[in-house]
């Protein structure tokens, strides 16, 4: 049975083949209808759908693809005087999967159909045909973020199963995806994509927008649900369902991934001629384990691809920080790498046990995204039994991770040295941790540093100072590798006679 015969066989009909999809027949459009959809996909073969974009588009120079500009006149709701509106990204360059995206207004469903006149065409851009059921490649949200009357770039979802989105004061950075599938495994990633979009109106005094997304791969189909309140930090409200095709090897799938991009930072040792003292997206990896402990991941560029996991049941949250905010560790006018957002992943409800991964791939420059961190369930993902989960996604710069704090005391620098003499070749690292109540600790207040060093090296030195300049404490350690050329897992943490002060301190070292 094909595609069509199946969905209409199963109850559903379509407003047209551009038109995304509709609810049953005499029922309001809600998250419900796109589950169906997406159990109804996830039952018959998948079928890519052709790309309707011309090849003078696909052509293009990503010089000459920027001169096509969105008419801000035609935004969705612009006349209405909503507290939100919708822009629309035109196809061209590497963007050439086009999407669907309807308006919901009470459960009524009304798709929005693309029109060459909602868009300004540069004057040296030479045109050709551009046919009339040509779609976008995605869409963003606009709202009043910043400031009264001045409409700023909320959220954006383009390419793939991507997206993200901005709080006050940021600039765009690391992003998210839907569902991330055999990332880093042999035999290459699958990228699912979000083919249809519904963003339901808002009313006149209306402090968040609701997105539907229908997701679609060869492996697995998907029904996405988004509430996202802008703010200080911009929260989203993810709700998902997962339904994978019979017949499809999935070897890791991977929830609520974030993809970033990290070049160079204090920790790295090489040299790449670059200006500026470091170049990242993100900084780091932080989880809130299931029992209360925080772990701290300095990222890195590394020499050949490696992934890291970390066991866990019932995560109370991960994410990728952007935690240096000193303007004069990058030195960057235009990318403003010091404001970009870090993305603080928490669960709602239980997610049972299983693994944050995080993988790092190796970047010659800053155009790659080679971060990506997800949860991995341990539990597997059958044909026929779909799963659902729900977590909410915060973008911020300071403050908070979600609705929770880290604890006293936060590994803040991480930098590495060698020390090469007739006698011995020493790696040396240097972790500072900073923190409200560290800095009123004085040298006398017990604090210890208790440091894990695994298989490959042995301890040559470790020693703890309080630095009298920034209040920060510093631990300083040498490492005497054995020679192997294994990699070396280290931990650290600070602690008093009363408990653990700071977060673990995690890294590891490549001889």
């Amino acid at each position: 049975m094909n595609r069509a015969a199946f969905l209409k066989g199963s109850g559903f009909f379509l407003l047209a083949a551009l038109a995304g999809g509709a609810p049953a027949a005499g029922r309001p459009f809600d998250f419900e209808s796109v589950k169906l959809q997406a159990k109804a996909l996830a039952a018959s073969p998948y079928v890519a759908r052709k790309s309707r974009v011309p090849p003078w588009l696909q052509s293009l120079s990503y010089d000459q693809y920027r001169r096509i500009q969105f008419v801000g006149e035609r935004a969705v709701w612009r006349r209405e005087g909503l507290p939100f509106r919708v822009e629309f990204f035109h196809p061209g360059f590497i963007n050439t999967k086009t999407v669907q995206v309807s308006q919901v207004d009470r459960g009524v469903v009304t798709p929005i159909l693309y029109d060459s006149s909602m868009f300004r065409f540069g004057d040296e851009l030479q045109l050709g045909p551009l046919p009339t059921d040509l779609g976008f490649t995605g869409f963003r949200l606009l709202n009043q973020l910043n400031a009264e009357n001045v409409w700023d770039e909320v959220a954006v979802f383009q390419g793939a199963s991507y997206f993200r989105a901005l709080g006050q004061g940021q600039r765009y950075g690391l992003s998210a995806r839907g569902l991330a599938l055999n990332t880093a495994e042999p035999g290459g990633e699958e990228f699912p994509v979000f083919e249809d979009f519904w963003v339901e109106r808002p009313t006149k005094d209306a402090r968040k927008v609701v997105v539907h997304a229908l997701l679609d791969s060869p492996s697995v189909a998907g029904a996405f649900r988004f509430v996202i309140a802008p703010g200080t930090a911009t929260t989203m409200e993810v709700s998902a369902a997962l339904f994978p095709r019979a017949g499809q090897a999935i070897k890791t799938w991977g929830l609520a991934p974030l993809t970033s991009m990290f070049w160079h930072g204090e920790s790295s040792m090489t040299v790449n001629d670059d200006y500026r003292p470091e170049v990242h997206d993100s900084d780091g990896l932080l989880i809130e384990r299931g029992n209360g402990e925080w772990i701290w991941r300095p990222l890195v560029n590394p020499r050949e691809v490696r992934t890291v996991s970390f066991l866990d049941e019932n995560p109370k949250g991960f994410g990728l920080m952007q935690r240096d905010r000193a303007f004069s560790n990058y030195e960057d006018l235009e990318a403003c790498y010091h404001i970009r957002p870090s993305a603080w992943v928490e669960p709602i409800g239980s997610w049972g046990r299983g693994q944050v991964r995080l993988v790092e791939i190796p970047t010659p420059d800053e155009t790659n995204d080679n971060m990506v961190a997800f949860w991995v369930p341990e539990q597997a993902l059958e044909p026929y039994q779909g799963i659902e989960y729900n977590y909410r996604l915060v973008w911020f710069t300071e403050g908070k991770q979600g609705s929770r704090e880290s604890p006293a005391g936060q590994a803040v620098a991480t930098r590495l040295g060698r020390s090469k003499t007739h006698e011995a070749d020493l790696q040396r690292f240097f972790i500072d941790f900073d923190g409200a109540y560290l800095r009123t600790c004085g040298a006398d207040a017990g604090i210890e540093p208790i440091l894990d060093v695994g298989k490959g090296a042995t301890l040559a030195h470790k020693a703890l100072q309080k630095n009298p300049f920034n209040g920060t404490w510093r631990v300083a350690f040498a490492l005497r590798p054995d020679g192997s050329g294994k990699p070396v897992e280290l931990r650290c943490f600070l602690r008093q006679p009363t408990g653990v002060l700071t977060e673990t301190w995690t890294f590891l070292w490549q001889p």
